[in-house]
């Protein structure tokens, strides 16, 4: 049974709340699920101190226009959430109670995305912002034909469209649960969110073991966030993490390429490597990787991985390009070459002996984070010019400085 957290201001409405701080006081600090909904606290531009400025143009127009066609539209997640600690969002998300059918119809030229959350991407300039519909609450609506659960609880499809009042429990964290409304400028904050955020505290909302048994891809995101922005995480978290990190082998592969990518090329690898490893998720995420790394392979200076990431790190903070591929040739190459080195020497350097290794460590790989074609063929040409700078052979570097995989090598 939960207990509902209110804040103070909203005590002299409501008798029962007297009670319900009382015990408040005498359990671990939570936040209120969907049954135990709360009035929003309505922050003003004075107490928030956002301004409308700095909000892209785009997302601007977008909330605008919803809202002229007859529409509620406000910003939530990540964007607000970034917004009130200083940080430039990277992107911009609405929210509205329009259906994604009525978002195309404002917007002619978007476009209707995904099946599991049905999203609508509008595109102002150079600007896509993401338009989602409020989604209904967790219990009861989900046996509908557009929302479906596993038998353990993990969320297979999110379509059941709701009001603003029940969408805040669909959130994961109180952070990313705040909404932003452009027009009046006012914050709306119905779990004490707005509090966490300068606190710099990440909370689930609801039961934690609970929402990431619903996703487990939420214990990706607490780790990126922790990376990211240094929050503060319930200390309890970890050994939560490291208990159900076997629910990420029932996310689909796909996904978990996609989360992958934004984990690691956030500008903070090397900060989010060593939280993965710590919470347990590393070795479910690559666990041929994982098992293939010795004290060398960790060392700061020496070993391949932590100086790659860095690298990787290193170039997003100077806006310069990153691939892909070369991230995963940094994690997945300690692998490939200790099975190399297990051939018979005469066959180590065998272009067709490491191209089968590489090929088959890839393989088993994927099957628990995709690794695309498009990806996976540009990783073993990097292996392939490593190897060879490897061999340390006068004529072959020659050759080799002109390639154009080189930098990543």
């Amino acid at each position: 049974m939960h207990v509902a957290v209110c804040s103070t201001r909203f005590c002299g409405r409501h008798p029962n709340i007297l009670i319900k701080n009382l015990l408040k006081s005498l359990i671990p600090k939570s936040r209120p699920d969907q049954d135990q909904a709360l009035d929003p606290r309505v922050l003003d531009a004075e107490e928030h101190g956002l301004q409308v400025s700095s909000v892209s143009k785009g997302a601007r127009k977008v909330a605008d226009t919803l809202t002229q066609a007859g529409f509620s539209a406000e910003l939530v997640g990540g964007c607000v959430r970034d917004l009130l600690l200083g940080e430039r969002p990277k992107d911009f998300d609405v929210v509205t109670n329009a259906s994604p059918e009525e978002v195309r119809q404002v917007f002619p030229r978007s476009r209707i995305i995904g099946r599991r959350f049905r999203i609508v991407h509008v595109r102002v300039s150079r600007e896509v912002i993401e338009v989602s519909t409020y989604r209904a609450g967790r219990e009861g609506d989900l046996q509908k034909e557009t929302g479906t659960q596993s038998q353990s609880g993990r969320i297979l499809r999110d379509n059941v469209f709701g009001t603003r009042d029940q969408d805040v429990f669909r959130r994961d964290f109180t952070a990313n649960a705040l909404y932003y409304d452009i027009g009046s400028n006012a914050l709306i904050d119905y779990v004490d969110g707005f509090s966490d955020v300068k606190s710099r505290q990440l909370r689930f909302i609801g039961d934690p073991a609970t929402r990431i048994n619903e996703d487990p891809v939420r214990m990706l995101r607490s780790v990126r966030f922790k990376a990211k922005l240094d929050l503060n995480l319930d200390p309890h978290l970890k050994a939560l993490c490291r208990d159900n990190a076997y629910l990420l082998r029932h996310v689909p592969p796909a996904r978990l390429f996609d989360e992958v990518l934004k984990l690691f090329h956030s500008g903070y690898a090397v900060k989010t490597f060593e939280l993965l490893r710590e919470f347990g998720l590393f070795a479910e995420l690559f666990p041929e990787a994982e098992r293939s790394y010795g004290e060398v392979d960790l060392d700061p200076k020496r070993g391949l991985v932590l100086r790659g990431l860095e690298n990787t790190d290193g170039r997003i903070k100077k806006r310069k390009p990153v691939i892909a591929a070369f991230l995963f040739s940094c994690i997945f190459w300690t692998a490939v070459r200790r099975q190399r080195d297990r051939q018979e020497e005469k066959r180590r350097n065998n272009p067709q002996v490491l191209q089968r290794v590489a090929l088959e460590v890839l393989s088993r790989e994927s099957q628990r984070v995709m690794i695309p074609r498009r990806v996976s063929t540009v990783v073993v040409e990097i292996w392939e010019l490593q190897s060879r700078l490897e061999a340390r052979r006068p004529r072959t570097i020659q050759r080799i400085l002109g390639n154009r995989r080189f930098r990543a090598a």
